[in-house]
């Protein structure tokens, strides 16, 4: 078992019975006993259990039986890698612990990752059991920052058809009108530039960051292809678009200019296909 994911039950002859993590801290440095002159009397990486336990065997041998069981008093450690984030906790206990560590954050490669009631769902339902024991899942973070990402998008999607009918079309406070037609007459890629905006992408990124994104997320798609993975060919290049948006505000255009531009220029274009491939006519 996992050394940092194991908790201990110690006891200490006519003393207490408690949990830890760290015998030689919490008994040796923290209490004074030496660890021969305690005995564990179980270990586990099942919080659950090992807190009903420690209840359970405290109430036998006579000692007093702690109020809240140890599991109430111990925040649960989120181990954050480059690929996922792994909970201590097995699938089917999963979700009852999440909701207790509600508002709980972390930092991962992707950002700051939060649990809160619009995510809980998501992580319980794409978790996975670990390979190295069931008593642990994992999500794999690029996939849930690519949820918050388009959650955000739409939950400020639905915010501004909010205001639409609370404004019923009148001036917010930045002389902006909102309508019901707000969200026909601003593309999903004002929607993007809007996000970006408010996450200080645009005052703290720039178009070199924004470039080595883009060819990240090609490789995504690259892979994608190969593996004939619809999905992931989806997502790719959504998040392609998104960069591509982002890194066009950046180098002082719209990626609507961008395409416009090009549409003028290959609408003119004449030739014909090649081996898969569109060959335009010498002029």
């Amino acid at each position: 078992m996992d050394k940092d994911l194991t908790y201990y039950l110690y006891h200490i002859p006519g003393k207490k019975i408690g949990v830890t993590r760290n015998l030689n801290k919490r008994v040796t440095q923290q209490q004074g006993y030496a660890l021969d002159e305690i005995e564990v009397l179980d270990q586990s990486t099942d919080i659950d259990y090992i807190s009903s336990r420690e209840l359970e065997l405290q109430q036998s041998y006579g000692y007093r039986v702690d109020h809240k069981p140890y599991k109430q008093l111990f925040k649960m450690r989120i181990n954050a890698t480059e690929q996922t984030s792994t909970f201590p906790v097995p699938l089917n206990k999963l979700k009852g612990r999440l909701m207790d560590e509600m508002g709980k954050k972390w930092e991962t490669t992707h950002g700051t990752f939060e649990i809160n009631k619009n995510t809980v769902d998501w992580i319980v339902k794409n978790a996975r059991t670990s390979m190295y024991t069931t008593e642990r899942s994992y999500i794999y973070n690029k996939a849930f920052a690519q949820m918050l990402t388009q959650y955000n998008l739409q939950e400020y999607a639905d915010m501004l058809d909010e205001r639409a009918k609370a404004t019923n079309g009148k001036s917010n406070k930045r002389g902006m009108t909102w309508n019901k037609d707000y969200l026909k007459t601003n593309s999903q890629f004002q929607l993007i530039r809007d996000w970006a905006g408010e996450r200080g992408l645009y005052t703290k990124g720039d178009t070199k960051t924004q470039f080595c994104k883009l060819m990240e997320e090609a490789g995504e798609l690259g892979r994608a292809v190969l593996k004939n993975d619809q999905a992931e060919f989806e997502d790719a290049i959504g998040d392609m678009v998104v960069v591509l948006t982002n890194l066009a505000h950046l180098g002082g255009t719209t990626i609507e200019d961008c395409i416009k531009g090009a549409y003028e220029v290959i609408s003119k274009r004449t030739g014909k296909m090649v081996n898969g491939t569109f060959v335009k006519d010498d002029k």
